[in-house]
């Protein structure tokens, strides 16, 4: 079977009645992983989401409403577990190997949605969705929002998270640096073509807003498309109702990505053809 190819489909409970939910198992470097697909029912071949989930294992694990919530919005959305969660093959990484079921993820997203792909992420899945832009030429726009950009940084930031990272990654910065350095996108941030919006409470405790300094600096010395939406009020969980805004806000920006694209790709072409 091929990356991306799916093996198995069920249907899911919808807490939406105009969005349908199936569960996909679907293969990623030869594991079978399973992933949530969302979509809405009037129209269900438009723009793809590929919503990038945080946490670990059982934590910040993928939640039908939120994904309901996006295709509510007119997109088809593809959540991945990522290997080693709910059933899938595997382990789960934290940023290793595991970046490929994101990344394959993108393939089986392609079979439902017709139009360009954007990249959602939250927390741990900030990272994610960087590896994927760096690996993949085809996401139009990449939403990171309290994300992960630095694992030695998050090593340093969360005492939490430091027995789990050690144990995946062989040992601590000091110790295991090249197992660190590999999973960081930042230093190949520069062979992504795709817009970017990064989201961050400036209160949040769980990934600190330097997280999001470094992505904004990073593509700001690659000279990419950037645009930062920084919230002094709030920490890494938004209130209900600025978290829905936000929601909003940000799916109307993707389709502005996908105009901005369009004119450029005109543009080339209209020069070709002088």
């Amino acid at each position: 079977m091929k990356n991306g190819d799916i093996e198995s489909m069920r249907w899911y409970p919808s807490p939406n009645p105009n969005v349908r939910l199936r569960e996909v198992t679907y293969w990623s470097e030869g594991l079978r992983i399973k992933g949530l697909l969302a979509q809405p029912k009037k129209d269900d071949a438009g723009s793809g989401i590929l919503y990038l989930r945080g946490g670990i294992q059982s934590i910040g694990m993928v939640r039908p409403a939120r994904i309901a919530q996006f295709a509510g919005m007119g997109f088809t959305v593809f959540a991945p577990y990522y290997r080693g969660n709910r059933g899938g093959e595997g382990k789960d990484e934290f940023a290793g190997e595991d970046r490929y079921d994101a990344v394959n993820a993108v393939e089986v997203l392609k079979k439902f949605s017709a139009g360009p792909v954007h990249l959602l992420a939250f927390s741990r899945g900030g990272i994610m969705a960087l590896w994927t832009a760096v690996l993949r030429s085809d996401i139009c726009s990449v939403v990171t929002w309290a994300g992960v950009t630095d694992t030695v940084l998050t090593y340093k930031e969360r005492l939490d998270m430091r027995r789990m990272m050690k144990r995946l990654y062989g040992g601590t910065p000091n110790t295991a640096l090249p197992a660190f350095e590999e999973r960081n996108p930042l230093m190949r941030i520069g062979e992504s073509d795709a817009s970017y919006l990064i989201i961050h409470g400036l209160k949040d405790d769980n990934v600190s807003p330097q997280q999001a300094f470094l992505l904004e600096e990073s593509l700001q010395l690659n000279h990419q498309p950037c645009e930062t939406w920084y919230f002094p009020e709030y920490t890494h969980f938004f209130p209900p109702t600025a978290n829905r805004k936000t929601a909003k806000a940000l799916t109307i920006w993707m389709k502005e990505q996908e105009k901005r694209k369009e004119d450029s790709t005109e543009a080339v072409r209209n020069n070709a053809e002088a």
